[in-house]
């Protein structure tokens, strides 16, 4: 079993994810191998605020040049969109970012 910190990688910090910060929407980098049941948990222990909804993405990398001919890829990862409830409090993460 995995724990939450194996579960919640990091926070994603960008405008967009800062306008839903007032709808109590978070997002998260999550393991590529998490369902939506195991990041529900994840958060509600890590926070200790109930989440009423998650929604997950999977983000495919995009290829990369590193000079002429060498190409790469960036590696795929999965992306959660967690709504908490509207009693609930702010996550300290995201506080002073706004």
């Amino acid at each position: 079993m995995k724990s939450a910190y194996d579960i919640i990688i990091r926070p994603i910090i960008t405008e967009q994810s800062m306008e839903d910060l007032d709808i109590k929407k978070y997002v998260f980098v999550v393991a590529k191998d998490a369902n939506k049941i195991e990041i529900k948990t994840a958060v509600e222990e890590i926070f200790g605020e109930p989440v009423i909804k998650v929604t997950t993405i999977n983000v495919s990398g995009k290829e990369k040049r590193t000079g002429a001919y060498p190409k790469g890829r960036t590696s795929d990862w999965k992306k959660a969109v967690v709504k908490l409830s509207q009693e609930s409090k702010n996550i300290e993460i995201f506080e002073g970012m706004a």
